[in-house]
């Protein structure tokens, strides 16, 4: 990977973990800066979800400061430049799910434009 391709990535992976942040998803200001204007996601409820929806679930508190989601097997591959594809395996408090994510490069930064998530019933 050159060194232009790992920064996008840690990029995105660095918008991923500030979304999952308790604080972060607290503030929609904080969310709007990460969510591209024309953000989708298809839930692991089946729901799909834009921008409006989901500033309604995150200031709700979906994610607790005690018991954070748990995030391993982070990778991230880029599709073209300024769009980075970030897969990884999620538990949030027993909910644990395969998570897909498009994030790519604006004028204000990197955003996601795209999400999904695979609930597993598989152990880990």
């Amino acid at each position: 990977m050159t060194d232009d391709s790992e920064r996008a990535v840690q990029a995105a992976i660095d918008g991923e973990m500030r979304l999952l942040d308790p604080e972060v998803r607290a503030s929609p200001a904080r969310v709007l800066e990460l969510l591209d204007p024309e953000f989708i996601e298809f839930g692991a409820s089946g729901r799909r979800w834009d921008v409006e929806s989901i500033l309604t679930v995150t200031s709700g508190g979906s994610v607790s400061s005690e018991s954070p989601v748990k995030v391993s097997e982070m990778a991230g591959v880029v599709l073209t430049p300024g769009v980075v594809h970030l897969t990884y395996f999620a538990d949030n408090q027993g909910r644990r799910a395969w998570r897909s994510s498009l994030w790519r490069l604006t004028a204000t930064g990197w955003r996601m434009y795209f999400h999904q998530a695979t609930l597993t019933a598989l152990p880990r």
